[in-house]
């Protein structure tokens, strides 16, 4: 098994990629740490697992923009688990495809706390416990949207933008200390982050509909994981600062 006593804490975990992730990891032999604002569902997953593998999983609630939660959350791995050696910074929300000139203080500032300032905090903490043991592995889940410019609106493409400049600092920054840092680009993957959505713009989601019309395909949760699992991974022990494109072909266009 690829992460035999390895420990891992997952974002977003109850659902959709979080989710896949979690199961995945614990197959190959992880403890995982499965965080969610949705404690129900994160509890539901960690409880399945399990199941499957006594004593793989702890859940924990977690609201990733507030820091004292992810403190919280990464203490939860080492008090249950003993270590951490895996952070998935999965958890993310979607925009109302508002372009600049529609996009409101409160939605801007919503999928920033939740999209970049939760990346930063997990990091920002999980890295104090890598430095002290000499290894660490982050990868945070981007978007094609923090590729190109047309896939959804301004908050939402600018912040996943913002991971991904902070994948690549990250990287560069700890390269020498045993610290990796990846992203992984999703494009259309069938999951329930729509549910984050609400008071659409008309004139962005028409506008980004152009960019729809060219998606091959939807993509599965477990094929995401897939690739998360070879991030996590030491067969990718030599990639470090890479950002992962997992779209089926769509920014091929």
């Amino acid at each position: 098994m690829k992460l035999m006593n390895k420990v891992a804490v997952v974002t977003g975990g109850a659902s959709g990629m979080g989710e896949a992730i979690c199961r995945l990891f614990a197959k190959e032999g992880a403890k995982v740490v499965v965080a969610d604002y949705n404690f129900e569902g994160a509890e539901k997953v960690a409880s399945e697992i399990n199941t499957q593998t006594p004593d793989a999983a702890t859940a924990i609630k977690t609201d990733v923009s507030i820091e004292t939660d992810i403190n919280a959350m990464i203490d939860t791995a080492i008090t249950f688990f003993g270590k951490v050696d895996i952070l998935i910074n999965n958890a993310g929300i979607m925009d109302g495809f508002e372009p600049v000139g529609e996009v409101t203080n409160a939605r801007w500032d919503r999928v920033f706390a939740v999209n970049v300032n939760g990346p930063m905090y997990a990091s920002r903490k999980a890295i104090q416990y890598f430095l002290e043991h000499g290894h660490g592995n982050i990868i945070n889940i981007a978007s094609i949207g923090g590729l190109q410019g047309g896939r959804a609106g301004a908050a939402y493409v600018a912040s996943k933008h913002a991971v991904i400049g902070l994948t690549k600092n990250t990287a560069f920054m700890y390269a020498k200390k045993g610290i990796r840092c990846n992203a992984i680009a999703p494009g259309a993957v069938a999951t329930n982050i729509a549910q984050s959505m609400g008071n659409i713009s008309t004139f962005g989601q028409e506008t980004t509909g152009v960019g729809m019309a060219i998606n091959p395909a939807f993509g599965m949760p477990e094929q995401i994981a897939s690739v998360a699992l070879f991030l996590a991974s030491d067969d990718a022990s030599f990639v470090n600062g890479s950002v992962v494109t997992v779209d089926g072909g769509w920014t091929s266009y």
